[in-house]
C-alpha cells in the first residue's frame, strides 16, 4: 500500500506507521503545526466514538482528508496512553478494529488475501495452525470457536474462508491492543492536558450512563465478598484493595463514599485511604480498571462463581448484566 487513503484504513499497519513518520518529521514537528488543534479534536472524538461504542460506519473518516485521518489516529493511541486506563485501551482497539474491518469487507478478494497476510493470516487457506488459532480466539465466547468443537488435523484448526476472515478482525484487535499503551513523554502528556481532561470526562460521563444507580444487588460474588471482609474488620491485601476500589470507581462512587467503604477495616487511616482512593481514581494523571476475571483468579479472589460469572470475564460486565436483569 503506498495511498495514503488504503493506509488511513488500516493505520495500524508497519506501511502506515511509515508514512506518519516520513510525513510529519519529528513528534514535535506534528505537535506544532498548524493543524495540531484539529487533529487533537479529532483524536478526542475518536476516542470518545470508541468510548460509547459508536457504529463504525457513521466514523469512517475523522478530519478533513485521509491524512488528518491516519494522523489523529496517532494521537488517539497518545491520548489514551497518557490516561493509561485499560478499558479506555480496550475500547479504542475494539473500535478501531471494527473499522478497518468493515473496509476490509469491501476490499477485492485477492485485496483482503494481501491485507491478511500482512497481519499474519492466510484466508485463501482452509486451516490453521493450533498454536496460532488458540490464542486468536481467547477472547471470543461463542461456542463454535472453542477448541473442542472444531475440527483438528496434524496441528492444523480447520476453517470456513468466511470464518478465517472473521478472524481477521480479532487479529487487527489484538495488534492494537498488544502496541498499547505507548510510552509517552510527560512532557507530550502535558501538552496533551486539555485533550486528555475532554477524554477522562467523557469516560465519567459514560461510566454514569452505562451504570447509572448503584446497585449493590448486582455487584459480581468476588466484589461483595471482598465488602464483606472489609465489614467484618478483615483487612485485604494490596490487590483486593486495588480490584474494590477501582470497581467502586468505575461504577460512579466518589472518592469519600469509597473511602467510607473501608473505614472498618483493622489499620483504616483516613488520609492514607483517601491517597489511595484518589491515586486509583486518576488524580495521579493514572486513571484505572477494576482487574478482569482472570487477574481476580490469578490472585485467589474469584469466589463463589455463579451462572452469571460463566458468561462474562469482567467484574463489570457482570454488574452490567445483572443490574439489566433486576430492571
Amino acid at each position: 500500500m503506498v495511498d495514503v487513503q488504503d493506509l488511513a484504513k488500516y493505520p495500524f499497519l508497519e506501511e502506515a506507521q511509515d508514512y506518519v513518520r516520513r510525513e510529519s518529521g519529528t513528534l514535535d514537528i506534528l505537535l506544532k503545526s498548524e493543524r495540531n488543534r484539529i487533529l487533537c479534536e479529532c483524536a478526542v472524538k475518536r476516542v470518545v466514538d470508541a468510548l460509547s461504542r459508536k457504529n463504525p460506519l457513521e466514523c469512517r473518516v475523522y478530519g478533513r482528508d485521509a491524512q488528518e485521518d491516519l494522523f489523529s489516529y496517532v494521537i488517539s493511541r497518545m491520548l489514551v496512553s497518557c490516561l493509561n486506563d485499560r478499558l479506555l485501551i480496550e475500547r479504542l482497539s475494539q473500535f478501531e478494529a471494527h473499522k478497518a474491518y468493515l473496509s476490509f469487507t469491501e476490499e477485492e478478494n485477492t485485496d483482503r488475501e494481501k491485507i491478511a497476510r500482512a497481519i499474519g493470516i492466510e484466508i485463501g487457506q482452509n486451516s490453521m495452525p493450533v498454536l496460532t488459532y488458540v490464542p486468536l480466539v481467547s477472547g471470543l465466547h461463542e461456542e463454535r470457536w472453542k477448541l473442542v468443537n472444531r475440527s483438528v488435523k496434524d496441528g492444523r484448526v480447520f476453517l470456513l474462508r468466511i470464518e478465517a476472515e472473521e478472524l481477521v478482525r480479532e487479529q487487527m484487535r489484538e495488534i492494537i491492543r498488544e502496541r498499547l499503551p505507548l510510552s509517552v513523554p510527560e512532557d507530550v502528556c502535558r501538552q496533551f492536558r486539555s485533550y486528555i481532561e475532554a477524554v477522562a470526562a467523557a469516560a465519567q460521563q459514560q461510566a454514569l450512563e452505562e451504570f447509572g444507580d448503584v446497585d449493590e444487588s448486582s455487584f459480581p460474588p468476588c466484589i461483595s465478598a471482598l465488602i464483606t471482609a472489609v465489614t467484618a474488620g478483615t483487612n485485604l491485601p494490596h490487590v483486593g484493595r486495588f480490584a474494590l476500589t477501582a470497581f467502586l470507581h468505575n461504577i460512579g462512587l466518589s472518592t469519600h463514599q469509597i473511602a467510607e467503604v473501608f473505614q472498618r477495616a483493622p489499620d483504616f487511616d483516613l488520609s492514607m485511604t483517601m491517597y489511595q482512593v484518589e491515586h486509583i481514581s486518576g488524580r495521579s494523571g493514572t486513571e484505572y480498571t477494576a482487574p478482569a476475571c482472570a487477574t481476580m483468579r490469578t490472585h485467589g479472589l474469584c469466589v463463589h462463581r455463579d451462572a452469571v460469572c460463566e458468561k462474562v470475564n469482567h467484574p463489570l460486565s457482570y454488574y452490567k448484566r445483572k443490574k439489566k436483569m433486576h430492571e
